[in-house]
């Protein structure tokens, strides 16, 4: 007995000590199931496709805390294989959810467990990594919150009652159809936006001697944004009431913390609120010193935690994201009472950009490098197109007192600079936190160019796309140190999976840490990040449909095997073929004179087109042309071909046509090879030279989309075989037009014009 006694003496303690430990190390695991099903959506007045997630359009917000262990289980109920990525979270690579990178992707009717420790806090997001279904609904909150016993939880604001808010769009169009009308330069979207700018609109605004210019340079028109949207959405609808948080009425002084997601495809938000400044505390799920704005632009992909206070009783305030078009906007209402709007955002001044952007760019098609000086945001490009800083606010300084140019100010594009409206931008952002890298860790600096090209809507990097470069191996335990310059017209999202790299925006130690960096046009910024965790990571723009386009590299840190791509050559190869696949395009004209049209199958770099001009009788002739190319160059302005030429058309026994060098040019059943070169010239005319293999030479200057007014369209053709064509397109919609135009070979033809 005494024994007996002894023992449990002994051993109760122990059992105790060890049932503590385990309570106090066992992580809690947090269990989602996901139920991926079609579902039909009305937001803009059609009955279209969406994916839905338990129903639910954002998908479910996911909240663990810090410690949990995520277990979520994706039960594949589509037609198609789908996945899904944790933007922002750290895990193995094998759970980040990209297919043929990270996993193979879910097939149709069968079930996935995504399982990784939650490791971090701060407010991120999850969406589809496959195709484009993250355009029609698979996007969601995910929100990781700190423990109450934190260090670095901040009272006052880690504290304050929370509103996860998902802003996102919705397209009538299949997004499939976007981009391949992208890729087709199909400017229906511009029609839409009223982003045209025709010449009728050039001469109304003063601004001729600007469209000549900016087409002298081989430019199309000025936009900001890729597409048009129906609507604009914050948490599944255009309009929303908040009036209570955590069933407590809203009052005058209470503060909201919103944790903002952008799960957009391809838009920018800027973000306004009715009551007053806002105040950011948060940006990609990491703190940042509080900072007060006006406003702020959020970038595709990116999240910013925010604080706004109810200033009175009796009213409720609009919250407001606008696109940065400005064509659509959607409302969030804090507070009870009266509806407090904000002041729309005026109308952009297109011609005042496009006059800027002739400015930076130059004959070859490249920017002007401006390297740090246009940095971090500070300094926006497009500051001249937003009237709200450069005409109706009272600037804050007079630049008529400098002794330098205008264009040697430095602070020409600077927004807060120019006007009283303070733009959150990166330089303004500050860790609470020192956030230095190991100073005795090697060092693997990278550079790349942004690379793209509108007329073709190509997306790169050192005008290279995924399809055609290698993994960029990396040592774990680098620093790598990426500095990224954007050659090209458009802003892009860069975002890295798997890490938060430090921004280099002279804030030393203490600089912020973000896992997007937005970079505008002529933009040089610098990034590092410790590569710490084995695996492929993904860097890619984050605009889906330049992601699409080959926008992208992938990080290979260390000889990490993935258990579930046993074969890792043969799953890049299938992600690479993503990022260039074919488009295809065709029209045709139904004329009272004959019909014409063409054809065209082609990716980033290859080209298939074949032209068709079909009279209704012999003496108008028939004739089919193939050219099979490939486009050189970064701006993609050359394109050497081979083509064969077939035409038949009913002429006298002695008749034949001579070209302008006295080769005679039989048209009677005639078949011909020929090699070629097409070549973009200022003006966007197209100049084509092309030698046929019985000796015929044929030179050609070509354009067909003159932008006269906003729907009306002129084109032209001249060649040496004293061919000639001239016509008129009036643009009804983006299939149909009404076409009419006179032709050498065929007459004078009116008729109805098809494009798909």
């Amino acid at each position: 007995m005494d024994i007996q006694n002894i023992i449990q003496k002994k051993l109760l303690p122990i059992a105790l000590m060890l049932l503590a430990t385990t309570s106090l190390f066992a992580q809690k695991v947090v269990r989602y199931e996901l139920y991926v099903k079609d579902t039909l959506v009305n937001y803009a007045g059609k009955e279209k496709r969406a994916i839905a997630i338990n129903g639910q359009i954002p998908m479910p917000t996911l909240t663990f805390t810090e410690g949990d262990t995520a277990e979520i289980v994706v039960h594949n109920q589509l037609q198609e294989s789908t996945s899904l990525h944790w933007h922002g979270v750290f895990l193995p690579n094998k759970e980040d959810g990209v297919p043929w990178l990270t996993q193979k992707p879910i097939e149709p009717g069968t079930t996935y467990t995504y399982r990784f420790p939650i490791i971090q806090h701060g407010t991120h997001w999850y969406h589809s990594h496959s195709g484009l279904q993250e355009q029609i609904g698979m996007y969601g909150s995910f929100i990781m919150l700190k423990k109450q016993n934190d260090p670095t939880f901040r009272k006052g604001i880690d504290d304050l009652p929370t509103i996860p808010l998902m802003i996102s769009e919705w397209t009538n169009f299949n997004p499939n159809n976007i981009n391949r009308m992208l890729h087709n330069a199909n400017d229906w979207a511009a029609i839409k936006k009223n982003a045209t700018q025709s010449y009728a609109e050039a001469i109304r605004k003063g601004h001729f001697k600007t469209k000549i210019k900016n087409e002298w340079k081989r430019m199309l028109a000025m936009d900001v944004s890729d597409v048009y949207y129906d609507k604009i959405l914050l948490n599944g609808n255009h309009t929303t009431d908040l009036k209570t948080v955590d069933g407590k009425v809203l009052k005058a002084g209470d503060k909201i913390r919103l944790r903002v997601s952008n799960g957009g495809a391809s838009s920018y938000f800027w973000l306004r609120y009715a009551g007053g400044k806002i105040t950011v505390v948060a940006n990609d799920g990491n703190d940042v010193e509080p900072v007060e704005v006006d406003r702020l632009i959020i970038a595709v992909s990116e999240t910013y935690d925010i604080v706004v206070t109810i200033p009175d009783d009796g009213v409720a305030y609009e919250f407001l994201a606008t696109t940065e078009d400005r064509t659509q906007s959607a409302s969030y209402f804090i507070g009870n009472g009266i509806k407090q709007l904000i002041s729309p955002l005026p109308t952009l001044k297109y011609f005042e950009g496009m006059k800027m952007m002739n400015d930076m760019m130059k004959m070859d098609g490249n920017l002007d490098d401006m390297g740090m000086k246009m940095s971090l945001n500070q300094m926006d490009m497009n500051v001249v197109m937003y009237s709200e800083i450069t005409g109706e606010t009272k600037q804050k300084q007079d630049h008529s007192q400098h002794n330098m140019k205008m264009d040697e100010d430095p602070n020409r594009y600077n927004a807060n600079a120019l006007g009283e409206i303070t733009t959150l931008n990166y330089a303004m952002l500050q860790s609470p936190y020192n956030t230095e890298l190991p100073k005795d860790a090697p060092i693997k600096e990278l550079k790349f160019t942004l690379t793209g090209n509108m007329n073709r809507y190509v997306w790169s990097m050192d005008n290279r796309i995924l399809s055609e470069v290698d993994k960029i191996p990396v040592k774990k335990g680098e620093i790598l140190r990426i500095t990224i310059y954007n050659n090209s017209m458009m802003r892009h999202p860069m975002h890295l999976h798997g890490f938060d790299f430090r921004v280099i925006n002279g804030k030393g130690e203490y600089s912020p840490l973000k896992n997007v960096l937005d970079i505008m046009p002529m933009e040089t910024d610098t990034i590092e990040f410790l590569a710490n965790e084995e695996g492929d990571w993904f860097f890619h723009c984050h605009i889906l449909y330049h992601m699409m386009s080959g926008m992208n590299r992938v990080f290979a840190v260390g000889d990490y095997q993935n258990p579930y791509l046993p074969n890792k050559k043969q799953a890049y190869k299938k992600l690479q073929r993503e990022s260039n696949m074919p488009h295809f395009m065709a029209q045709n004209d139904f004329a009272t004179n004959g019909n014409d049209g063409e054809a065209m199958l082609q990716n980033a770099r290859w080209s298939l087109g074949t032209e068709w001009r079909l009279g209704y009788n012999d003496m108008h002739g028939y004739e089919v042309e193939t050219h099979l190319g490939r486009y050189i160059g970064k701006m993609q302005w050359l394109m050497p071909f081979i083509g064969f030429d077939w035409r038949y058309r009913k002429m006298g026994i002695d008749e034949h046509e001579t070209n302008l060098f006295g080769q005679k040019n039989e048209k009677d059943t005639r078949r011909a090879v020929s090699l070629g070169v097409m070549y973009t010239l200022p003006m966007l005319v197209n100049f084509q030279a092309e030698v046929y293999h019985d000796g015929i030479v044929r030179l050609s200057l070509m354009r067909e989309d003159i932008p006269i007014t906003k729907r009306l369209r002129f084109a032209f053709m001249l060649n040496t075989d004293k061919e000639y064509m001239a016509g008129l397109n009036y643009i009804f919609n983006r299939n149909f037009s009404l076409r009419t135009h006179y032709d050498s070979d065929m007459g004078f033809g009116a008729g109805l014009t098809f494009s798909y």
